[in-house]
């Protein structure tokens, strides 16, 4: 922004309509921090086959727990002439590998939060082997609200927000389906639209996206990915349904408008990646400057 340091509300400026404006700021339109390098990775790809971006991106979220941060690092694979099944594939790959990374390249400092660490993790190193040993569980979004709506009948469960289809998964869900339910890494596929974004493919149902999550024991949720979606009638009706215009993605929506190819990708948070691998419980701990909502310090 323009304004100096100590502005009031009578330095904004606006229009004639009262409406801040915009064209006055810093990029003279209304500007954004990024919530992820995906849809700019996108034209790399389209030129490229299979690229990733690993940056810094940021979320509003007022949320204070401790899986969540303002601003953190993600890693973002995009993979052309694949499916969600290619995606899925590759993402499951990754996390073996940077797991089995870990237990071959830092087996002294897993040693250490292991045995070592006053609040370190018991069973870390054998959590760690079932991950790299283990094929990932599968079950569709729908199957996952059915699975757990029976285990709360029948009494084997109770959570703090009933598991509703259309809403979205709450940690405690998560962590329970793939800590208590199958005991190692589960991709659930095949959200509801409306709790995922425009981008997703509408599948043909025309209820649920091509998208998925990894789940994995203590973090919950640590991979979100999808197949993009390739048509561009369908990418901006997405858009009007999402509460915004076509025009305003006008660059992305080219990409579909010339021709494009079937093209997937996800996004894995480095700090939640390392709480997983080291055990640690607060994501707070695994960068170096933590910002938050109320806090940024730093």
């Amino acid at each position: 922004t323009l304004l100096p340091d100590h502005a009031k509300l009578s330095d904004i400026p606006v229009d004639k309509k009262g409406n801040v404006d915009y064209t006055k700021d810093f990029f003279g339109r209304r500007t954004c921090l990024t919530v992820s390098g995906q849809l700019n990775v996108e034209t790399h790809a389209c030129a490229l086959s299979d690229v990733y971006t690993f940056g810094p991106t940021f979320r509003a979220e007022n949320s204070h727990t401790a899986r969540h941060l303002a601003e953190f690092w993600m890693i973002e694979p995009e993979i052309c002439f694949a499916d969600l099944a290619d995606d899925m594939a590759l993402a499951e790959d990754y996390v073996k590998y940077c797991t089995k990374y870990a237990l071959e390249h830092c087996a002294d400092d897993l040693h250490y939060f292991e045995h070592e660490y006053p609040a370190g993790e018991k069973g870390l190193r054998e959590r760690l082997l079932n991950v790299v040993n283990s094929d990932f569980a599968h079950i569709t979004y729908t199957e996952a609200v059915q699975l757990l709506q029976t285990h709360i009948a029948d009494g084997s469960v109770q959570f703090t927000v009933y598991p509703s289809w259309g809403d979205d998964l709450g940690s405690e869900h998560e962590r329970y389906i793939t800590e208590k339910v199958y005991k190692k890494p589960t991709i659930v596929t095949n959200y509801p639209k409306g709790i995922k974004a425009f981008y997703m493919k509408l599948n043909d149902d025309n209820e649920t996206v091509a998208a998925m999550d990894i789940l994995v024991p203590k973090i919950g949720e640590l991979i979100g990915g999808s197949q993009r979606e390739d048509q561009l009638d369908v990418l901006e009706r997405r858009c009007v349904e999402s509460g915004f215009k076509p025009s305003d993605i006008w660059w992305y929506a080219e990409l579909r408008k010339y021709g494009t190819v079937p093209h997937a990708g996800f996004g894995m948070g480095f700090e939640r990646l390392i709480m997983f691998v080291t055990g640690l419980e607060n994501i707070r701990d695994v960068i170096p400057f933590p910002r938050v909502p109320g806090h940024a310090e730093f």
